[in-house]
């Protein structure tokens, strides 16, 4: 049993970890919210952490059978999803590099940073599309026999650590960014901000090589098809 859970927490966390890269997703965010106050970022991390395991936790548990009701493909997913992350890396890009002003403190400073902290920040900026295709793989492998318990804990574990993770870097980022300076901050965060946008390119590439694999295999099965049926 241990050794179930064990596989099951390395196996999330050493597949998952790099993918959402938390430093650099933190540093996005950081870019993406300038001006935020040090409540605004403790705030913004705890919700995109809570958001971020619920998606995650949700992927591996039933996300092939929401896909399949729906019927969405992975391929259509990694498309769309692609689109979106390749949109928010080239609205980084174009960014102003000044600092913004204050946050805004108004009676709806706290409803909109709720709504950011869902989306853009953790869905598809922290947890994306990429992510998700590789949880809905990995619980595809599940148990044949059907959810164990210990399997279960072991996922529940990974991902307490990878959202931890993500937590400290979102709530500590701003300090990062003044140990790496303006001038460096700047440098990371155009960096990370062009390799999101490759990422959203490579992933919608990604789906849309599937598909037309998928559609020139259901042509060359249309032709064996009528072939088969000649005399």
């Amino acid at each position: 049993m241990t050794h179930q859970f064990t596989q099951a927490v390395l196996l999330i966390v050493t597949t998952l970890f790099p993918i959402i890269n938390p430093p650099a997703g933190a540093l996005i965010i950081l870019s993406m919210e300038r001006g935020a106050s040090d409540r605004d970022m403790a705030e913004l991390a705890r919700r995109i952490a809570i958001n971020g395991f619920v998606i995650l936790l949700v992927s591996l548990l039933v996300g092939a059978y929401v896909l399949s009701f729906f019927g969405i493909s992975e391929a259509v997913l990694r498309v769309a999803g692609g689109l979106v992350i390749a949109m928010a890396g080239w609205g980084l890009l174009q960014s102003p590099t000044d600092e913004g002003a204050a946050p805004s403190q108004n009676a709806g400073h706290a409803e909109s940073l709720r709504a950011r902290a869902f989306y853009p920040l953790t869905l598809p900026i922290t947890v994306g599309p990429g992510s998700i295709a590789v949880a809905i793989a990995l619980g595809t492998g599940a148990p044949r026999l059907g959810l164990q318990p210990i399997h279960l804990a072991g996922v529940i574990a990974a991902l307490l650590l990878l959202c931890g993770n993500i937590y400290l870097c979102v709530r500590f980022a701003a300090r990062a960014a003044h140990l790496l300076g303006k001038t460096g901050t700047q440098i990371a965060m155009r960096l990370f901000a062009f390799v999101l946008f490759c990422i959203g390119v490579q992933l919608s590439w990604l789906g849309v090589s599937e598909l037309i694999g998928s559609l020139h295999l259901h042509e060359a099965e249309a032709v064996l098809a009528s072939h088969s049926k000649l005399p």
